[in-house]
């Protein structure tokens, strides 16, 4: 209302160069009287008074600017029929409208430049000074938010693109390209630089979290392109850079109509649900919309531990959690019967390297080779649709019980495929950052308490992926393949296991002369680099760019039965025992410290080989 007066006023005071004949005063007291209610219903209905000013934007000025088209027509409408126009300055219908737009929309800028102290953070230069690494839209949409924060005073930003170089975005200059940062933190006295490139690839994201590293100054991330997406996270939610950001891969493009019809409104059933993998399978399955989603896990705490999170975070999702062994039969017979799952995802896996090894050999082949031969059995008898098998590159020309276990699961599932509906479907990766037993918590373990980091090698590497992609890998390759097939993920370059330890120092803000790197040697089974295809095995492509296609050996008609029954006449073999048995099956096996005298070539040959 106030406006509505204001505008109307001052738009007869400057028709009248600043001074309003005494008999035009009357005129304009009477229309106002006509004009005032009219506009201000009119804004009501547009939703002018709802809006929260802190928050004005160009939504609000384009809204403003057709109420305000929309008053100004009825305005002239109104007064032509109370005939009142023949007595008003046709210019004061021209300036109404535009002297509305200022007084309504500045009003809500200045007050929102008010609130967020742009203003004042002309006047004052207090806060920490900071350099924003890259000028896209997330560097833009940073800058918004730090000029709200008393914290940061951002003092300019760096982009390797040669034509943003010297533009000013939000009032900040690009200064240069991100090398030249080292120039920019002693001119500035910078401590630290916000890295805000969400979208860009892993190597450049590296390369700037080096350049940080070079000029000597803490280096801060803003969230990952894929979390920004999903919502849970905004821009200014800055973070330190952990490992998995100097690890981290490229988004994984997925084919979710294609998983909405293999997943959705099915029962989907996931062994070892409350392991690493398991978990987040689960955590994936779990966006497509199963009917129901059957947890299986043996460890009691982690399935309630699943069930608490579910029922916090997916209260709707339709979830049963099971308690069970894969190598008893009858449960997964029973819960198969009773739930008939569509999709197997096979999880359940003893997977630690040097725990097999020794005192545990026998119990990682029954766990890994029988408990797989038991849940693909009682899947076929139950009509599942698609069986998929969680593998390991660690079966690749294995050196130690676990890869070989894994290979032998792997070689289960083919021969198993050779009589079955069933669709085998087998997924090697590599290691998952995070994952329990996993190099990284127990560098984060030494460092809490500070260190040494040991590392059995200086020339130890492993390939590293993060847990939630090779989880959307593992689906993807769950879609695709249609039987028997071996699938590969692309796990990228290799990892030095000592270039790791040295990141990881340096990210918690020591040297290496603060945190020593102590090589304790190979533990047993423990090879220097992982493969991911075996000696006489070939990769072909598939439609996703990141999944392969292993053409491993194949698995001969009876060879199966033939190795059921050999493992069926041991009871509780020791580890020698076991390393010359799995030498047996698996031909590429290379057991490390195995005492297999009196052994000849033929005897170690695989039957199925």
């Amino acid at each position: 209302m106030a406006s509505s007066i204001l505008a109307w006023a001052l738009a007869y005071w400057l028709r009248f160069n600043l001074t309003i004949p005494h008999e035009q005063l009357s005129v304009m007291w009477h229309s106002l009287a006509w004009v005032v209610p009219l506009q201000t219903i009119i804004f009501w209905r547009f939703g002018l008074y709802r809006g929260i000013w802190r928050y004005a934007s160009l939504p609000d000025i384009k809204r403003i600017l057709l109420a305000v088209s929309v008053a100004t027509l009825a305005t002239i409408l109104l007064l032509f029929m109370l005939r009142l126009t023949d007595q008003l300055p046709r210019s004061v219908f021209l300036l109404d409208p535009l002297l509305l737009v200022l007084i309504m929309g500045g009003s809500r800028v200045a007050y929102r430049a008010w609130k967020e102290r742009r203003v004042s953070g002309l006047l004052t230069r207090g806060g920490q000074p900071v350099i924003i690494l890259g000028a896209g839209d997330a560097a833009v949409a940073l800058v918004k938010e730090l000029s709200r924060s008393d914290r940061w005073r951002v003092m300019g930003l760096l982009d390797d693109n040669p034509a943003k170089r010297g533009r000013l975005l939000q009032g900040i200059s690009v200064l240069g390209s991100v090398n030249t940062l080292s120039t920019w933190v002693q001119h500035f006295s910078i401590g630290t630089a916000i890295i805000a490139m969400p979208e860009a690839s892993h190597h450049d994201r590296r390369c700037a979290v080096d350049t940080c590293a070079v000029a000597g100054i803490e280096a801060l991330t803003v969230p990952s392109f894929q979390d920004l997406l999903s919502g849970d996270v905004t821009i200014s939610q800055i973070r330190k850079i952990e490992v998995e950001d100097l690890l981290g891969r490229d988004p994984v493009l997925l084919d979710d109509a294609g998983l909405h019809g293999f997943l959705g409104k099915r029962v989907v059933m996931v062994t070892g649900a409350g392991g690493s993998i398991g978990s987040e399978l689960c955590r994936q399955i779990a966006r497509f919309s199963p009917q129901v989603l059957l947890l299986f896990e043996q460890n009691e705490f982690a399935l309630y531990r699943m069930e608490q999170e579910f029922a916090e975070n997916l209260p709707a999702m339709h979830i049963t959690c099971a308690i069970g062994d894969v190598k008893d039969s009858l449960r997964v017979a029973q819960v198969m019967a009773q739930y008939r799952p569509a999709v197997v995802f096979h999880a359940a896996a003893y997977k630690h390297v040097p725990l097999m090894e020794q005192e545990n050999a026998w119990q990682a082949v029954k766990n890994n080779v029988l408990g797989t031969y038991i849940c693909a059995r009682e899947a076929m008898r139950y009509g599942v649709e698609k069986f998929v098998l969680i593998s390991t590159d660690k079966a690749v020309n294995p050196t130690n019980v676990m890869g070989a276990s894994k290979r032998l699961a792997e070689m289960v599932c083919q021969g198993l495929q050779h009589k079955a509906a069933t669709g085998f479907v087998m997924v090697r990766f590599g290691n998952v950052l995070g994952s329990a037993g996993s190099v990284i918590p127990k560098f984060q373990e030494q460092l809490a308490k500070g260190g040494p980091l040991t590392v059995t090698h200086p020339e130890i590497t492993r390939y590293f992926m993060s847990i939630p992609e090779a989880a959307q890998l593992v689906l993807q390759a769950g879609l695709m393949g249609k039987g028997g097939e071996i699938f590969v993920l692309d796990m990228g370059a290799p990892v030095k296991i000592v270039d790791l330890a040295r990141d990881m120092i340096r990210l918690s803000g020591f040297g290496t002369d603060e945190i020593s790197i102590v090589y304790t040697g190979l533990r047993p089974g423990e090879k220097l680099f992982e493969e991911l295809l075996a000696n006489d095995e070939l990769s072909l492509p598939t439609p996703h760019p990141k999944v392969w296609t292993a053409k491993a050996r194949a698995v001969k008609n009876g060879w199966l039965d033939m190795l059921m029954d050999s493992l069926g006449k041991h009871d509780s073999p020791d580890d020698d025992e076991v390393k010359r048995l799995i030498l047996r099956w698996v031909p590429e096996y290379q057991p490390m410290n195995c005492v297999c005298a009196g052994r000849t070539t033929e005897e170690m040959a695989a039957p199925g080989g």
